[in-house]
């Protein structure tokens, strides 16, 4: 039987797996031919070489990536701009300025007119925290599928579908016009989210120098308190200004370049996984490796394709399903999400009802800008403090549970006897104190998911970590906070009755110190992975820093 002409990509999967047989100790058949000389007997096989990788690089990914302009500080910086505009809109809809009042009476019949989302569209306070928690639809679903798609899919391209959604979501909640459009909208923004938040801590952490990742994602978490703060401060100098829509509207002219570059960047590839062109080569290895003489390929491509997908997509949901299998037995990644769920729970309340609690037990003349400011301050300096002391007391899985429960119950302690001044100054010294250590924590906790688990389990940990915080964490807590207070009336117990959750997240997290824990860092149990696709696994920015830094050589000499 004679060998008719056969495309690359279908000899490349032949010649893997061949190799995948050969190290499980199977003999090839006699009559099979190599998939090299198949290769070699190809005239065309350069020019379809290079056909392949254009067509690679257009459908999301390419094995032949070198880029020139990204240096790992480069890309930190993008990530950090894409991290803060995303949680700057959750400070803009919990500002007073956006947010704004609900139309009030007296006994007498006084009525002030209300002002804000919450004003135009009369919505009591159960409903304003249901729009502060409706993100977590479109995060919940999109997160896991954004997570099991970076194993065949490039992962820029999926962030830059991703920020798209989010920009238009973002432009949409500006022109809702009643309750259930602006919840749609604010559901729909939780879907850029899930694409950008499971796979960024990734990437920095692949790339940044090995004795300062946990400072790196002090970094780059900072930006949660700073862009929640600035958000109050943007939200309400605009909703005070002008109208409350164009804060929204703005949002998405700021995050339309990102969601455009994550389409036109070449792209990066993450440790742990192989190159997207191999992965879609194995993906793609067709039933039938031979074609007789005379007949077309095409011809098989038909009745095959369908059962292909269909097995493409059964293996997704089998392989999605292993995973989450491995991260549910893990007791480290279950203390450490569960902790960080209770301290989500405190923080996600903070963020959304701080400032109506300030103006109401403190009479805040303008508490966006006081709760903005402190928030900011206190965000930056203990978000990168808790990465750099973590990288001083050596960065291990054990170090950073000591870390989190300490610095979570002395937080807890301030904040909880800031709540009980009476004065606003002693309140505000005690407040700063209690979030500069409780904001400590986001580099920390996150270090643990990403080194409890293999390298290329880190997009699921950190998605079904997201995902859990808020859906259990500050999803219920806003709703369930507006609920206490609608029945307690009475701010400073509601603030006092939160803050004791702060308590619950330094125990779980103390637990979490006498557990067995190994670093996972440098494992790999991608078992279909080659020899040839694991040495590709170094992050590509470090390869582009040293081709750059070659290239500069040159010149200088010439």
């Amino acid at each position: 039987m004679g060998v008719g002409r056969i495309n690359l990509r279908d000899a490349f999967a032949m010649e893997r797996r061949a190799e995948a047989e050969l190290s499980r100790g199977d003999q090839l058949p006699s009559s099979s031919p190599s998939p090299k000389s198949i290769i070699a007997s190809n005239p065309s096989a350069d020019s379809e070489m290079g056909m392949g990788v254009a067509k690679e690089d257009d459908g999301g990914g390419s094995s032949d990536v070198s880029p020139s302009w990204f240096t790992p500080k480069r890309l930190l910086v993008i990530f950090c701009m894409i991290n803060m505009i995303n949680y700057v809109d959750r400070g803009v809809i919990a500002s007073n300025g956006v947010n704004g009042s609900r139309r009030t009476c007296t006994e007498a019949g006084v009525c002030t007119s209300g002002w804000g989302i919450q004003g135009d569209f009369d919505l009591n306070n159960f409903e304003d925290g249901v729009l502060s928690s409706a993100f977590m639809v479109g995060l919940l679903i999109a997160s896991p599928v954004f997570a099991s798609l970076a194993k065949s899919v490039n992962p820029f391209r999926l962030i830059g579908v991703g920020l798209s959604v989010w920009t238009a979501a973002a432009a949409g909640c500006g022109a809702s016009f009643n309750f259930w459009t602006i919840a749609i909208c604010r559901m729909v923004v939780g879907v850029g989210e899930a694409s950008f938040i499971s796979l960024a801590a990734p990437f920095i952490d692949d790339n940044a120098p090995v004795a300062q990742k946990t400072a790196w994602l002090g970094l780059f978490y900072m930006c949660i308190p700073t862009g929640v703060a600035l958000g109050y401060v943007y939200g309400g100098v605009v909703g005070g200004n002008s109208s409350w829509r164009f804060a929204f509207f703005g949002e998405a002219v700021l995050m339309l370049p990102f969601a455009v570059l994550g389409f036109i960047m070449k792209p990066l590839q993450l440790k742990g996984f192989a190159p997207a062109g191999s992965t879609k080569a194995l993906e793609g290895v067709e039933a039938a490796t031979t074609v007789p003489e005379g007949r077309s390929s095409e011809g098989l491509h038909g009745p095959s394709k369908n059962l292909e997908c269909k097995s493409g997509f059964l293996n997704q949901v089998s392989r999605f399903l292993k995973d989450m299998k491995v991260l549910l037995v893990d007791q480290v990644f279950i203390v450490n999400v569960l902790g960080y769920v209770a301290y989500n729970f405190v923080i996600g309340a903070y963020s959304y009802w701080g400032p109506k609690a300030g103006f109401s037990i403190y009479h805040m003349s303008n508490a966006d800008m006081m709760f903005g400011g402190l928030t900011i301050v206190c965000g930056i300096m203990g978000t990168v403090a808790g990465g750099c002391i973590l990288d001083r007391m050596s960065a291990t899985i054990s170090n950073a549970f000591k870390l989190l429960s300490g610095v979570t119950l002395l937080g807890g302690v301030f904040c909880f006897a800031a709540f009980c001044m009476k004065s606003l100054y002693a309140f505000l010294a005690l407040f700063a104190l209690g979030e500069l250590l409780v904001f400590a924590t986001q580099a920390p906790v996150n270090y643990v998911c990403l080194h409890c688990v293999t390298p290329s389990l880190r997009p699921l940990s950190m998605a079904i970590s997201t995902v859990a915080i808020h859906i259990f964490g500050d999803v219920p807590s806003s709703p369930l906070v507006g609920f206490l207070q609608d029945h307690v009336n009475n701010w400073r117990e509601t603030a006092l009755i939160l803050t004791s959750v702060f308590f619950l997240a330094a125990a779980i997290w103390f637990i979490g110190i006498f557990l067995n824990n190994v670093d996972m860092f440098d494992e790999d149990i991608e078992k279909q992975t080659s020899a040839a696709e694991k040495a590709n696994l170094k992050p590509l920015l470090e390869e582009s820093c040293s081709d750059d830094k070659a290239e500069k050589a040159t010149e200088s000499k010439s």
